[in-house]
């Protein structure tokens, strides 16, 4: 499985990569695309994000440069996954509005390129939930708690039983009269 990876992680890679690249190189045509999604959510955006399209194109870009060379690389690959799996969305939505087009071949194709967009959000989704066989980190925390709350319950009865201990103690001290 190991093996797999490191082909698999690479290989899910390249669309990013050269993706962003593309986007980078031609950030003013990709804005125009994606203007119409953009002034449907501008009100939407985080306060963070920028509000110019151009810009925006070319932090998504910087996302799919950086997150897919983590994930190519096995640095951070689950991170790295849900990154491109948040940026894949309104690319999608912005690049491939087939529910707009109204001639049949466009149509065709833009419905293709959404579904093309959907699997590759599938395997984002696989590779954000893949452990690589360590245990996840729900199951570690559900350990740690368990480990925590099984030494409360000792050290709560270990002081019960030092409580207990003190007053017998103290019952045999005081004079009997």
């Amino acid at each position: 499985m190991a093996l797999l990876r490191r082909i698999a992680r690479p290989l899910m890679s390249t669309t990013y990569i050269y993706g962003g690249v593309n986007a980078l190189r031609h950030a003013e045509g990709h804005a125009k695309q994606a203007d119409p999604f953009l002034s449907k959510i501008s009100g939407q955006l985080p306060a963070a994000l920028p509000k110019d399209s151009v810009a925006l194109v070319r932090l998504d870009a910087a996302v799919k440069i950086g997150a897919g060379a983590a994930l190519a690389t096995g640095r951070l690959p689950r991170i790295a996954a849900l990154l491109l799996a948040g940026s894949l969305v309104p690319t999608t939505l912005a690049g491939h509005p087939f529910w707009e087009v109204d001639d049949a071949q466009a149509k065709s194709m833009q419905k293709f390129q959404f579904a093309k967009n959907l699997s590759l959000l599938g395997g984002l989704l696989i590779a954000a939930g893949d452990t690589a066989g360590r245990p996840s980190l729900g199951w570690r925390a559900r350990r740690l708690s368990r480990g925590a709350s099984k030494r409360a319950l000792r050290a709560a009865a270990s002081a019960s039983d030092r409580a207990g201990d003190a007053a017998g103690s103290v019952r045999h001290a005081l004079p009997v009269g």
